[in-house]
């Protein structure tokens, strides 16, 4: 598991290929808005509640994870294909050269993004409990899904 704090500059965070040069600002369409996740080839960036820094999870798994829906307030699934050895996680306006990076085959994945405590936020919108947890497995490829959506 690989745990981040992250700027969330503009409500959003990425995790994208290494090697991808994709650029979401088209992305953000209000279908994309509304899931909080928008794709682009070898680019995924995540919607939060936030922009601030907010702590992300990631973890790397062999086969898709079991998926308690009730744990989570938001449940999205789409793909992501690496050409690279590596995927970046960093938010919209951080140094690319220094942001992390962490290892994985080539292929393409399910990502699988669970939100939490979005509802906790303080009354500036500056602090709050919200969490954001990635999955990524092997898998075919798929138009992004909500497996659960928040209640706004």
């Amino acid at each position: 598991m690989h745990e981040f704090s992250i700027f969330a500059d503009y409500f959003q965070f990425y995790i994208q290929d290494e090697a991808a040069d994709g650029d979401l600002s088209d992305a953000w369409t209000d279908e994309a808005v509304e899931r909080m996740l928008a794709t682009e080839a070898g680019v995924v960036g995540i919607g939060t509640v936030r922009n601030m820094d907010v702590p992300v999870t990631v973890e790397i798994l062999d086969t898709e994870s079991p998926l308690d829906l009730d744990q989570w307030e938001h449940v999205v699934e789409c793909t992501l294909v690496t050409q690279s050895a590596n995927l970046v996680i960093a938010g919209c306006t951080d140094y690319f050269p220094d942001a992390a990076r962490i290892p994985v085959a080539p292929g393409t994945y399910r990502l699988r993004a669970c939100y939490a405590g979005l509802d906790t936020l303080s009354e500036d919108g500056l602090e709050g409990g919200d969490r954001y947890h990635l999955q990524l497995w092997p898998a075919p490829a798929i138009e992004p899904a909500v497996l659960k959506q928040r209640v706004a």
